[in-house]
């Protein structure tokens, strides 16, 4: 037998920044991106995925959704990549070459892209 991949919940406690659930949230997240958000399912561009984690936490969480990910460790977008680089790291998303860390810099403010959601 092989070396088993290890799973989310062992590269999270191993990493410590973020909680499973965030992992897990960003893996969800890219599946949802291809599916809804991505022009070219095949790759998902950083700018892209935060898109799509931003509505895939207002749908699971509405008004939570910020707090959520704060309780989480995950405060900004460049959190987002620092989990997808990880899971990079650990073969369970592939990147291209031509992807960068930095896509996820200050792809939007959380408190205004999860706030202003909800004027009723």
């Amino acid at each position: 037998m092989g070396k088993m991949r290890k799973n989310l919940e062992e590269i999270a406690k191993e990493d410590g920044r973020y909680s499973p659930q965030a992992l897990k949230f960003v893996y969800e997240g890219l599946g949802y991106t291809a599916r809804n958000v991505a022009y070219k399912p095949r790759h998902v561009s950083g700018q892209a995925l935060c898109e799509g984690l931003r509505k895939l936490a207002i749908q699971k969480w509405g008004r939570l959704a910020l707090l959520v990910l704060n309780t989480w460790g995950v405060k900004t977008t460049r959190d987002f990549g620092e989990m997808v680089w990880l899971l990079i790291e650990h073969q369970l998303m592939s990147a291209q070459p031509t992807d960068s860390i930095d896509d996820f810099s200050d792809v939007y403010d959380f408190k205004t892209a999860f706030k202003d959601q909800f004027k009723f």
